[in-house]
């Protein structure tokens, strides 16, 4: 099986697939002389779109139907301008480059991706944490992201580097991904040890399960509602004044009086002759609340789409019941790391095992996994073995006179410890359940002082 196949095989890669078009694109020597010339750089030249309207969106969700990201990653990007958007997106992303990581598999594997290359573990200096985060808030908003594997002089390991995704096309006639460089459309294969295709929102259209159209929505209401507030103020801080003149005036007076009301400064005192007048017109103050309204509402939008709740964002209502919220957010953020390994264990880890190793230690990669679990779990968790036996010993103790006894492997298993076999000691003689009984053990005592072990038997 050539190694396109495995790789395919691996990914679940549909038959249906098409394959690349000879000619598609140029070749990789040409590529690289072409990256050479910028300094390396692949990526175009970005274009920042910063006034947004929702037929903006409209036109954007039009586009990325087709295949064309550009419009819903310009948004995406634009969004996180939005301190209170980024903020809350951290919640859910941030944590991947945080939890602790977790191999199995081969050993020898293991100890290499864990071993360390300088100051950081060789699986950190190929897949950059601050890398992984970008691709996971990619994936969780437009429900795609890209990365490459880049070689790295003194290494034989590359590094993963997230591409921006406004340059991703999808073609619906070939079924395949086309990342537009400046050497032209590069037809992406994931898991080729080039490519890195994070796919977050399931495999057909992904885009259409990124969190970008509610986000969007919410953000282009929320900046207007800001700049109509802004507007408002910038209009009413200062309230409008009025010159009362009396009908006798003349056309003289009352225009120096109107230039003594121009120059109104701090401070300012008039005197007034009798049928002069001066007012300020001043706003009752509650135009700001609409906007203010709008604000606060896409604030809360933020929350709900990204986290699920807003208990733990702002402690609102229900906030006593933060553990619900926790919970949440707590099972989110895990399923944010699971989709992420999976890409890691199908599209970064098999291709260094093949580069270091051959193509027949594929079948030992190791896998990746994020240790979710809350702390605060953990200790639970410890609780509760602590409390599974005392629960054993204490039934074992009622049983005793019965002449009946738990048995305790079969509910740990039940329980979901772990067991292992107790090797055998030269010194004492063992129990089958790993405790020492004395030799000289009275069967007849009935002393009620005496103790009980766990197995109901009377200790010496």
């Amino acid at each position: 099986m050539k190694l396109r196949e495995r790789v395919a095989a691996l990914l679940g890669v549909s038959a249906y697939t098409a394959p690349e078009r000879a000619g598609a694109s140029m070749s990789e020597a040409a590529i690289e002389k072409i990256r050479s010339l910028f300094g390396g750089q692949l990526t175009p030249l970005h274009s920042s779109q910063l006034r947004w309207f929702l037929a903006d969106l409209e036109t954007a969700i039009y586009l990325a139907d087709r295949g064309d990201l550009s419009a819903a990653a310009r948004l995406w990007r634009a969004m996180k301008i939005d301190g209170s958007l980024v903020g809350v997106l951290k919640t859910r992303t941030q944590s991947v480059a945080s939890l602790p990581k977790r191999f199995s598999g081969d050993d020898d594997i293991v100890r290499v991706l864990q071993g360390r290359d300088g100051v950081r573990s060789v699986f950190d200096a190929m897949c950059p944490p601050t890398e992984l985060t970008m691709m996971a808030a990619d994936g969780l908003g437009i429900g795609v992201s890209l990365g490459e594997l880049l070689p790295v002089e003194g290494r034989d390991y590359p590094v993963l580097v997230r591409r921006d995704p406004e340059f991703l096309r999808y073609v619906w006639a070939e079924n395949r991904w086309y990342f537009l460089s400046i050497a032209g459309p590069l037809p992406i294969t994931p898991g080729d040890g080039k490519w890195v295709l994070h796919i977050e929102g399931g495999r057909e259209a992904p885009w259409q399960a990124g969190l970008w159209p509610a986000l969007g929505a919410s953000w282009i209401r929320k900046s207007h509602a800001q700049l109509h507030k802004s507007n408002w103020e910038a209009k009413l801080a200062n309230p409008a004044r009025a010159a009362v003149a009396p009908a006798a005036s003349s056309e003289a007076q009352r225009a120096g009086f109107i230039e003594r009301m121009i120059g109104w400064g701090i401070n300012t005192v008039f005197e007034l002759p009798p049928g002069w007048d001066v007012k300020i017109i001043e706003s009752n103050g509650n135009g700001h609340e609409s906007f203010d309204e709008t604000v606060d509402r896409s604030n809360r939008e933020y929350a709900i789409a990204i986290t699920g709740q807003v208990m733990t964002t702002d402690g609102g209502e229900g906030f006593s019941n933060g553990d619900v919220g926790e919970g949440q957010l707590e099972k989110l953020v895990a399923a944010t790391c699971e989709a992420l390994a999976y890409t890691i264990n199908t599209q970064v880890i098999p291709p260094f095992v093949i580069e270091r190793w051959g193509e027949l230690a594929l079948e030992r990669a190791p896998v990746l996994s994020w240790d979710t679990t809350p702390p605060k779990d953990e200790k639970d968790a410890a609780a509760a073995l602590k409390a599974f036996g005392d629960g054993v010993a204490a039934a074992n103790v009622a049983l005793a006179p019965y002449g009946k006894r738990l048995d305790a492997v079969t509910l740990a298993a039940q329980n979901g410890y772990p067991l292992v076999d107790i090797e055998p000691t030269s010194g004492g003689n063992a129990g089958g359940d790993g405790d020492v009984v004395s030799d000289d053990v009275d069967a007849d005592d009935t002393n009620a002082n005496e103790d009980l072990d766990v197995d109901g038997r009377r200790a010496a």
